[in-house]
């Protein structure tokens, strides 16, 4: 993807427009199902959505830069969201056979649908940062599981760094936000696909990512 940077300046109204309009359109050319450019207010944080990460407790809880508690308090990011006006919502459909069951977890296909959706949200933010807009910032899928699933988090390591610092991101869980209620806000259609789900149950599964513009 061409980086020719943009002067940074303020910007009208319609310039504001123009680039939200940009990243949606790039989110579906990239593989979104379906993209819509959101005000801030709209993003949910939720402390129910933290808890979930604890009751039951989640497998990468505290394993990673990306997830709690390395991830900050709720407060925290409510203050950071509340520093910007747009948002790019990203939504991805995805075969319920990909994501639930026990041939899906043996053979790990979720993390191909996950794996796109960091590179539609870390594409956006890219682009975002080349046209001025130099403090976006993305959530998608969370990174211990794509990333480094069978290796210890290198940045919780004393003096160690991160070994995907230009792929690895939060997911959106892992920062507070409710992206299940969100999503059906936005209009889409969204269905739980947890340990005890099957293909057959559900009609589709779906990923979600977002991304802070400006």
């Amino acid at each position: 993807m061409a980086s020719k940077s943009r002067m940074i300046h303020p910007k009208t109204m319609e310039e504001i427009q123009r680039d939200l309009e940009k990243y949606r359109s790039l989110a579906i050319t990239l593989g979104a199902t379906d993209a819509k450019v959101i005000t801030t207010d709209q993003v949910i944080i939720d402390e129910r959505v933290r808890m979930k990460c604890l009751n039951p407790v989640c497998g990468s809880y505290g394993s990673n830069i990306h997830c709690p508690p390395h991830m900050g308090s709720l407060d925290q990011m409510r203050n950071l969201v509340n520093k910007y006006r747009y948002a790019v919502f990203i939504m991805m459909r995805v075969p319920s056979k990909d994501l639930v069951g026990p041939e899906a977890k043996e053979k790990r296909t979720g993390e191909i649908s996950s794996r796109k959706m960091d590179e539609i949200v870390s594409k956006i933010e890219s682009a975002a940062f080349y046209d001025g807009n130099h403090l976006a910032t993305g959530f998608a899928g969370g990174c211990k599981g794509l990333w480094c699933p069978d290796e210890d988090c290198s940045a919780l390591q004393i003096g160690g760094t991160c070994r995907h610092p230009l792929r690895a991101r939060a997911g959106m869980d892992a920062v507070g936000m409710d992206a299940y209620t969100m999503a059906s806000q936005a209009g889409w259609e969204i269905y739980p696909a947890g340990e005890g789900a099957k293909p057959e149950d559900l009609p589709h599964g779906t990923r979600l990512g977002i991304v802070l513009i400006l």
